[in-house]
C-alpha cells in the first residue's frame, strides 16, 4: 500500500462520491467508488462492493490495516479516514450481510458459503482461480459490479 498523503483534490473526489449511491449494495461498479479506494485497496484484491460486509467488518478491517491478513497495508491517517467514512456509508444492512463474518472475510460469509456451495474445493486451487477472493477468476464482469449467476465462468 502507498503510504505517502492523498493530494487534497483525491481527498475531495472521495468526499464528493454521492452517500445514495448504491448505499447497501454487493453489486456497485468499480468506477462508483472513489479512486482512492480502488487504488489502495484494488492493488492487491479486487475492490470489493461495500454491501458485501457489515458496518462493524469494515470497521476492524480498516483499523487493522497495519496487519490486514498477514499484509501491511497501513495508510496514511487522512486516506485512512477518508476510505473508513465511505465503507461505513456504503456498508451492508441487508438481511443477507447483516451477520458479521469469521475474521471480517467476505469469502467466509455465510451468504458467501450458500452462493459457492457447488463449486467443487479443487476449483478454487485452480491456476486461473487460486483464490475464493479472486472473484473476476469466474464473474467475468466483477469489475462492473456484475455477479449475476449466468455470467460466470469458471476457468478449466
Amino acid at each position: 500500500m502507498n503510504l505517502r498523503p492523498l493530494p487534497a483534490i483525491a481527498l475531495l473526489a472521495l468526499a464528493a462520491v454521492p452517500m445514495w449511491v448504491h448505499a447497501d449494495s454487493r453489486e456497485m461498479p468499480a468506477s462508483a467508488m472513489p479512486p482512492a479506494y480502488v487504488q489502495e485497496c484494488g492493488s492487491c484484491h479486487m475492490a470489493f462492493p461495500p454491501g458485501m460486509l457489515p458496518a462493524r467488518s469494515w470497521t476492524r478491517l480498516m483499523a487493522g490495516l497495519d496487519k490486514h491478513y498477514g499484509t501491511d497495508a497501513a495508510l496514511d491517517e487522512p486516506t485512512r479516514r477518508a476510505i473508513d467514512a465511505w465503507l461505513q456509508a456504503h456498508a451492508g444492512t441487508s438481511k443477507r450481510v447483516r451477520e458479521e463474518p469469521p475474521q471480517d472475510r467476505i469469502t467466509r460469509s455465510a451468504w458467501f458459503e450458500r452462493k459457492h456451495r457447488e463449486v467443487a474445493p479443487e476449483v478454487w486451487k485452480r491456476p486461473a482461480v487460486n483464490s475464493r477472493a479472486h472473484c473476476s477468476a469466474c464473474h467475468t464482469r466483477a469489475d462492473q459490479g456484475d455477479f449475476d449467476d449466468d455470467r460466470v465462468r469458471i476457468p478449466k
